[in-house]
């Protein structure tokens, strides 16, 4: 049977689930990032689009880029996911909002071109520039 994982938003509208490991796990540090989400680095998985689902209550969405779709929930406002026309057979999921955020370990860092010089976050991790994967 496949490890599944649940997550949601902060007052439970928006729930969802996916089947498979917690790997391809890496801090982001871009700055659209940073304003959609009000931290200083969101941190993601990246999983198969088909390994996912919404349970119950469709999230918003807003176009955050030409390429980009982000999904929230629309009362409390809590990021989710993220979808991009460049990898449309993936979807990226916010750890945070995960049930157990505390098993997803980060890999990497993606997007360190964007990174404020004054974070120091799992350093011993590789890093890209950019995003690579």
């Amino acid at each position: 049977m496949a490890e599944t994982h649940e997550g949601g938003c902060h007052c439970g509208t928006v729930r969802y689930r996916f089947a498979g490991p917690l790997r391809d796990i890496a801090h982001c540090h871009c700055s659209i990032c940073r304003r959609v989400s009000g931290g200083t680095v969101t941190t993601w998985i990246t999983l198969p689009s088909s390994a996912f689902q919404w349970l119950g209550t469709q999230p918003a969405q807003y176009q955050s880029s030409a390429s980009g779709i982000r999904h929230f929930c629309p009362n409390c406002g809590a990021q989710l996911t993220f979808n991009s026309q460049l990898s449309p057979e993936t979807i990226d999921v916010t750890i945070a909002t995960l049930d157990h955020p505390e098993l997803a370990v980060p890999e990497r860092h993606i997007w360190t071109a964007d990174r404020l010089p004054w974070l120091h976050l799992d350093e011993q991790l590789p890093g890209e520039a950019g995003e690579t994967l």
